[in-house]
């Protein structure tokens, strides 16, 4: 590919992440926004049949129709579909008692935990400099959270698992993205969703576990209940931001070098910290201010790192869904 070619494709993945960003971000605040009403199962389940239907309506008859299910990795989708159920379920349950700009933020720890990982399973080698990124990262995580002190809560640890999960659908995503397509895999995570959100919604739906009155508890353990009418239009807008997230993200990785797309995605944090002012009332405590400089810096320090050194950088960044 010559180099004005590589430049105009770069430039359109760029377009498709900051599109995908913008989707996530709605998901985000329209989760939270509907986390003290609802069972997360039945919110997960409506986002993703209606996403499904849009997908099935739009997505497949522009992507070679149903051949597009077609597939010789399916044991890897179904490993990367259950990663991102998980994930997505540990950062909602931390945006349901979180503010939302500290849940986003410490959700943006992914790139340093998959540089860990690229070490340990991918026998990469890291230089000081990385490390050090690395602790100053994780020292941002430490600001938010403040483990050890009365302000600490276990909630706070869902974003970093969510994180960890999002690591390993990168490095799943490393293996089979030169043989799938962005709507293959968009497919299969909705169907996964589906699929797990009955689950869940046949074990916990009943609400027999409910009753702990923490927030990310009742969002997990309430009863499935009927959905208010003016609530559907947030249901609607869930499903069809989630599903062209997951395909613009999806694209987005597949026509821009990593390296030049990654960095767009940090516009989830100004726009979750506008989110959080005008839909919830909330600032970023001062020391969240600190902490949130701490771990995007760290992310974007890593990003150019992996850059000059002229690595490929599939799934650096914190993609999502």
């Amino acid at each position: 590919m010559t180099t004005a070619a590589t430049s105009r494709s770069n430039l359109v993945g760029a377009g498709f992440a900051l599109a995908a960003v913008m989707c996530f971000s709605i998901n985000d605040v329209g989760i939270k926004f509907l986390s003290d009403r609802y069972a997360l199962h039945q919110v997960i389940f409506i986002r993703s049949a209606i996403g499904m239907c849009v997908f099935l309506a739009v997505i497949m008859p522009l992507s070679g129709g149903w051949r597009l299910i077609r597939t010789r990795r399916i044991g890897m989708h179904l490993l990367r579909g259950i990663c991102v159920v998980f994930a997505n379920m540990c950062l909602f349950l931390g945006l349901a008692a979180m503010p939302i700009a500290d849940a986003v933020a410490v959700f943006f720890v992914s790139p340093l935990v998959i540089t860990i990982f690229s070490v340990l399973f991918l026998r990469e080698t890291v230089g000081a400099r990385r490390w050090a990124a690395i602790a100053v990262g994780f020292l941002g995580v430490l600001v938010i959270v403040k483990p050890g002190t009365s302000a600490f809560q276990i909630a706070s640890l869902l974003p970093i698992a969510a994180a960890t999960l999002y690591a390993v659908i990168h490095i799943v995503a490393r293996k089979i993205g030169g043989t799938e397509s962005a709507a293959t895999m968009a497919f299969y995570i909705q169907a996964t969703f589906i699929v797990a959100s009955l689950i869940f919604g046949a074990t916990l739906g009943h609400g027999e576990f409910a009753g702990y009155g923490h927030p990310s508890l009742e969002f997990l353990l309430r009863a499935w209940g009927p959905v208010a009418a003016q609530d559907w239009p947030i249901l609607l807008m869930l499903g069809v931001s989630g599903v062209f997230g997951g395909f613009f993200i999806s694209q987005a990785y597949r026509l821009s070098e990593a390296a030049f797309a990654a960095p767009f995605e940090y516009v989830a944090m100004p726009m979750a910290i506008m989110w959080g002012v005008t839909v919830f009332g909330t600032w970023p405590a001062p020391t969240a201010w600190i902490g949130i400089a701490l771990i995007i810096g760290s992310g974007l320090y890593l990003l150019w790192r992996e850059s000059a050194k002229g690595r490929t950088l599939a799934g650096k960044a914190p993609r999502r869904r």
